[in-house]
């Protein structure tokens, strides 16, 4: 069952921890102040967010229209690997503060955000950019949560590339 969006409770424990970090698959996403503000320190001088949004109209690859999207997930498992993605950030850009890595499930309307990759850090040039940017393109290859398309003329489950190899 997903999480339900922060509570001034998680905010103060994520805040508490170091560094902080937050992992959810909810059925409402958080609002951006709150996830903000739950992953900025005092050193704190940038945050860099990536929103992805339902897209309505697609005009790359194969162009059709989206009425509505639907995700589902099997929350423990797609937690581990949001929790994955975060240690490979952490990893690789040192400098990052604060991380959220929050993918929301159910049924969205076009325009609704779906999914925030958050980070902080004291300064803009500390990887910021680069670490979201990761983040979204990490979480969309291995994270294990499913996308159904519905459109005018019917509805389809969207297959991802990445195939989990046996101990992942």
């Amino acid at each position: 069952m997903p999480s339900s969006p922060l509570s001034a409770a998680a905010v103060a424990t994520a805040a508490e921890a170091s560094p902080p970090t937050i992992i959810q698959v909810v059925s409402a996403l958080p609002d951006l102040e709150v996830l903000l503000r739950s992953i900025t320190l005092k050193t704190t001088g940038g945050a860099c967010l990536f929103a992805g949004l339902v897209r309505g109209e697609t005009r790359r690859d194969q162009p059709h229209e989206t009425v509505q999207l639907e995700y589902e997930a099997y929350v423990p498992m797609a937690e581990a690997k949001l929790a994955q993605v975060a240690g490979e950030i952490r990893a690789r850009w040192p400098d990052v503060e604060g991380l959220a890595l929050v993918h929301r499930v159910g049924l969205m309307e076009v325009g609704e955000p779906i999914v925030y990759v958050a980070c902080t850090s004291s300064h803009r040039d500390r990887g910021l950019f680069d670490a979201a940017k990761y983040g979204i393109d990490r979480l969309k290859e291995i994270v294990p949560i499913w996308k159904k398309e519905i459109g005018p003329s019917g509805e389809t489950w969207v297959e991802g590339d990445y195939h989990p190899q046996a101990g992942e």
